[in-house]
């Protein structure tokens, strides 16, 4: 293994997970160590429910974010989300649209192929998916979830040559996660500015990419059952130690996928989305109980995708 180590050292990465994991260095440019996101956040009104649920149990949101895709919302709703998130200064960050499970393609839909569902297919779904982060931008959405290589590359180069907002948010998706340093470190190389890795790796694991990146990462303290189900609260305090900058993630066991979402799923979403606050509530008491002196960042945090009024 002496040459397979060595070239992982030459690489900048590290030769093994470490068997005692190292306090995390890093911190967002506010000082804080860790932030609170709700996930699939389906439109305005759940928006709103996620926000009053949140000031009912005085649990702390920075950022929630979409999956049904900037495609299925309209433009008086992602109005109506941005003009929200900017009032609460929260940021607001919406998937890109068209993807492989949405096209006429079986692949995507077959067992062996579940992995490229998230993916784009064709020089016509990245165009379309391009036309989705204008749009977005355009009505004053600045943060966007990507969960295909090339799209990454794309919109991060958009952003380098003015065609989108300077201050854009480039998130990566959990349905693209790097499972080691070197896939990590692709992705923010690419241009990501905040990192989904998989809710089912070993802290040893995790160590390892936070290692090989700067960027904060994103994880599914409880994921959904179609990346898993894993429930992992009592390791909230040695993620934030490890992994910081981290955005913990609230995502549902036991509940139903609701991708891509609707007025025909709109309870439901309702109902799902203020559950996933209360177990935000539930690691806030973790955190309180277990790592008191943990840093959070403040509310409104100003590297946060916040948006921009359309008006403005």
């Amino acid at each position: 293994m002496e040459t397979s180590r060595q070239l992982l050292a030459s690489s900048g990465l590290p030769q093994a997970d470490p068997e005692v994991c190292p306090s995390s260095p890093l911190r967002f440019p506010d000082g804080g160590e860790y932030r609170i996101e709700i996930p699939s956040t389906e439109g305005p009104r759940v928006l709103t429910a996620v926000l009053d649920e949140a000031e009912k149990r005085q649990v702390p949101v920075h950022r929630i974010s979409q999956g049904s895709g900037i495609m299925l919302l309209t433009e008086p709703e992602i109005r109506e989300m941005s003009a929200i998130g900017a009032k609460h200064s929260i940021e607001v960050n919406l998937f890109l649209g068209p993807r492989a499970s949405f096209d006429i393609g079986a692949q995507a839909v077959s067992p062996a192929g579940r992995a490229l569902a998230l993916s784009m297919r064709g020089s016509n779904q990245l165009a379309h998916g391009l036309a989705d982060v204008e749009r977005a931008c355009d009505l004053g959405i600045r943060s966007v979830l990507v969960s295909d290589l090339g799209s990454l590359e794309l919109v991060a180069e958009g952003r380098a040559k003015g065609i989108f907002p300077k201050d854009l948010i480039i998130k990566t998706s959990v349905m693209m996660a790097p499972a080691n340093p070197a896939s990590a470190r692709i992705l923010e190389r690419l241009g990501a500015d905040t990192i989904n890795i998989p809710s089912d790796l070993t802290l040893p694991q995790i160590a390892s990419i936070r290692a090989a990146i700067t960027k904060p990462i994103d994880f599914y303290v409880e994921a959904p059952d179609n990346i898993g189900g894993f429930i992992r609260y009592y390791e909230i305090p040695e993620f934030i130690r490890v992994a910081a900058p981290i955005y913990l993630k609230f995502g549902l066991k036991n509940a139903p996928d609701v991708y891509p979402s609707g007025t025909h799923l709109e309870n439901t979403v309702l109902a799902l989305s203020r559950e996933r606050v209360r177990r935000a509530a539930i690691a806030c008491e973790h955190i309180a109980r277990y790592c008191p002196d943990a840093i959070m960042s403040p509310l409104g945090a100003a590297d946060l995708g916040i948006p921009i009024p359309a008006d403005h």
